[in-house]
């Protein structure tokens, strides 16, 4: 290519060519090996994925049968890792975690049906930590290494060892790549109760509670829903390499949780379609009437967790399982999956009869209420198409969750769909301020036209006679379900004042009451923006409660002066861009595991109980008790 003469145009030659180590690739593109990086706030965040890629070697030690405790702690942001495996070989101790392409998954001999693997994921752990060292102890001997930022800092000699064999690992996440990160227990503790769920007699400590399970997807699903929810008793049933649950509930949608090798696949894959494939086809055939799809669907909560040899993920982060066969030369995943629902399920439901007629008279209540709906739903359908035509309620982004990566630069792809999001906002002002702020890539914006419909206790067929909820689900493209969902993170953003607190609480009821599944997968959150801006002609600070106020008042001094936002319009763009980027504030939107969302809607949602009234009462005079803030 020849030079430009006279421009500022990118000069192409041979200074141009960069080749990156493995440490600063990882550090320069991590959303490609651990997804997004976030602060804690999501249980995919980055922090997460670094303790579950030091957690899945430990596991994997378990399936093959050495070591069945596995400790786990964290303590002032350090988290230590320690299993009674094997350990790993000491001559090879510092290559395992510093050298792509190492690891013990390249002999699948040694690992047939594994996840972790001392691969890919234990070097990025390492990359992307202030500090790591890793200690191997095998057979009257061990080794440690130490690292800074992937920069092998000590290596020590071997010694002699009266420690029990495995493996210890010593991390601290790197702050200057997570932000004012912060560990959420709760998070963790869904992480481990799926290890435990997912590997019978399992014992794992963490800060000194002990996590194990003797039922497997059974006990799993006992978590997940509430005894007074579901239609009949959990159906559990387990095969060589394959274990699913299922009931189901009065809710809408697919509340499905999908696993392979242990791997929570929170975006599904082959798997997870090919078991609702094989579920509607068996459920057809003993019924011996052709069910629609979605009736037989809709309410289903389940969990199918898979074994298979040498796993095909999409992305590095292992999300979404890829086309493969069970085994090297075995059947298809499609033809495993449905091989054992014709014969187990089956089974089952011939042995038990009130179970089945329990099923059929929910798949029989969804056909009523869809029968219901049709010519509705056709109507609104048509006027969604046109709306989207003429006007602006959706400020779309360039990337989506679900589209297909494609071949070249597909774990860049992967990357920007972990991050997509789209904000729900009310009124022009607020998300105008959003729209001009937002990366056009990855963010997208939904203007709401006032007030939405309380919609506790209303049928499904709200959503389409209601315009702007209409309008939002398929925006969204979650009428069919989750399988299709366009962005990552459901963001809900409102004013911090009665009425955006009001119209907040609104958008809840409708997630909760039509597609909990969102929530209960994590895909709901409320932005958290600034209330006040304190400054003065030599800094700004931003704070996002009274005391925070209170300290930036007295860090500036001199009677500084003091913003208190009413609206989001109020913050202006260039302000706003701080605040929805990579230091984003956003509060997750979550139900107790087990609670029952409809006795929660009615509390919050449903008539003046003495209860309610008495909880708005009190929680009234706090904030009337709390300062208050003059301009």
């Amino acid at each position: 290519m020849a030079k430009e003469k006279d421009t500022n145009m990118f000069e192409y030659t041979d200074d141009s060519i960069k080749t990156l180590d493995w440490k600063e690739h990882i550090r320069l593109r991590p959303g490609m090996y651990i997804g997004k990086l976030g602060d804690g706030s999501s249980p995919d965040d980055g922090i997460y994925v670094l303790v579950k890629e030091v957690m899945d070697n430990c596991i994997d030690e378990f399936t093959m049968g050495y070591g069945k405790t596995v400790e786990l702690s964290i303590e002032n942001r350090q988290v230590t890792v320690r299993d009674y495996g094997r350990g790993i070989p000491l001559g090879k101790l510092v290559d395992v975690v510093s050298k792509i392409n190492t690891g013990a998954k390249y002999d699948s001999k040694a690992f047939q049906k594994s996840v972790g693997l001392n691969g890919v994921g234990t070097k990025a752990v390492n990359a992307l930590s202030n500090y790591f060292k890793v200690t191997a102890i095998r057979d009257g001997k061990e080794k440690s290494a130490e690292f800074e930022r992937g920069e092998l800092i000590k290596e020590h000699k071997e010694t002699k060892s009266t420690e029990q064999n495995g493996t210890a690992v010593v991390f601290i996440p790197d702050e200057t790549v997570f932000k004012n990160f912060k560990f959420q227990y709760e998070f963790l503790e869904n992480l481990l109760w799926n290890y435990c769920f997912l590997n019978a007699g399992l014992k794992i400590v963490f800060n000194g509670k002990t996590y194990t399970s003797k039922n497997g997807l059974l006990d799993l699903l006992h978590r997940k829903t509430n005894v007074d929810e579901i239609r009949y008793p959990i159906i559990h049933l387990k095969g060589e390499d394959i274990e699913v649950a299922i009931t189901h509930n009065n809710d809408y949608g697919e509340d499905l949780y999908s696993f392979v090798n242990g791997q929570h696949t929170t975006q599904g894959g082959t798997h997870q379609q090919a078991f609702r494939e094989a579920f509607v086809k068996t459920v057809r055939e003993f019924f011996k009437k052709d069910y629609d799809a979605s009736d037989i669907r809709t309410g289903i909560v389940a969990a199918v967790s898979v074994r298979v040899v040498e796993p095909v993920f999409e992305s590095q982060t292992k999300t979404k399982l890829g086309s493969l066969n069970v085994d090297v030369n075995g059947p298809s995943m499609r033809q495993f999956v449905n091989d054992f629902f014709a014969k187990e399920l089956d089974n089952f439901l011939h042995k038990n009869p009130a179970v089945a007629e329990a099923m059929k008279k929910r798949i029989e209540q969804s056909e009523r209420e869809r029968k219901e709906m049709a010519g509705i739903k056709k109507l609104a359908n048509e006027r969604a198409k046109k709306a989207n035509l003429h006007n602006r309620k959706l400020r779309d982004c360039r990337y989506h969750y679900n589209d297909e990566p494609p071949a070249k630069n597909r774990e860049e792809f992967i990357a920007k769909q972990n991050e997509t999001t789209i904000f729900i906002t009310e009124g022009d002002s607020a998300s105008g301020s959003i729209t001009k702020s937002r990366n056009v890539e990855t963010q997208a914006v939904f203007s709401l036209r006032g007030k939405p419909l309380n919609s506790f206790g209303l049928t499904k067929k709200v959503v389409y006679e209601n315009e702007e909820f209409n309008l939002l689900q398929h925006a969204l493209n979650i009428e069919e379900g989750m399988e299709g969902l366009r962005f990552n993170n459901i963001i809900i953003a409102t004013d911090a004042d009665v009425d955006g607190m009001h119209i907040r609480l609104l958008l809840m009821t409708f997630f909760l009451q039509f597609f909990p599944d969102l929530v209960k997968h994590g895909k709901v959150y409320v932005l958290e923006t600034p209330l006040f801006r304190v400054r003065n002609k030599q800094e700004t600070i931003y704070c996002f409660d009274e005391a925070e106020k209170q300290k930036a008042m007295k860090k500036l001094g001199n009677r500084p002066e003091v913003t208190r936002f009413k609206g989001l319009g109020e913050i202006s763009p260039d302000e706003f861009a701080q605040f929805i980027g990579a230091d984003m504030r956003k509060q997750l939107m979550r139900v107790e595991e087990g609670d029952h969302i409809h006795h929660l809607l009615e509390y919050y949602m449903g008539k003046n109980t003495s209860d309610r009234q008495e909880f708005i009462i009190n929680n009234l005079k706090v904030e009337l008790d709390a300062p208050v803030e003059t301009e």
